[in-house]
């Protein structure tokens, strides 16, 4: 991805609410299913991954982008920002 692009969808995200939860455990079959819904519907989004262990915080934030083949934009603490362009 282009550096200005990236620059620029850190700016967009900036404002954005997490629009979904991770909760501690796992990523669930449905939960990957919200992601992707959010993902078709807005592009970019924030997702909050509630892991106690920053390593395993890591490892989730991968496995969602890996999954739905999104690209993470920013990483901070908690919070995710991720991109996937729309077919549309």
């Amino acid at each position: 991805m282009d550096k200005n692009i990236a620059k620029a969808l850190k700016q967009k995200a900036h404002h954005l609410k997490p629009v979904i939860i991770v909760g501690q455990k796992s990523l669930s079959d449905s939960v990957m299913n919200e992601i992707n819904v959010a993902l078709d519907h807005h592009e970019l989004i924030k997702i909050r991954v509630n892991a106690d262990d920053r390593g395993q915080r890591n490892q989730m934030i991968q496995e969602i982008c890996r999954k739905t083949g999104s690209e993470l934009i920013q990483r901070v603490g908690h919070i995710a920002a991720v991109y996937r362009e729309s077919v549309k």
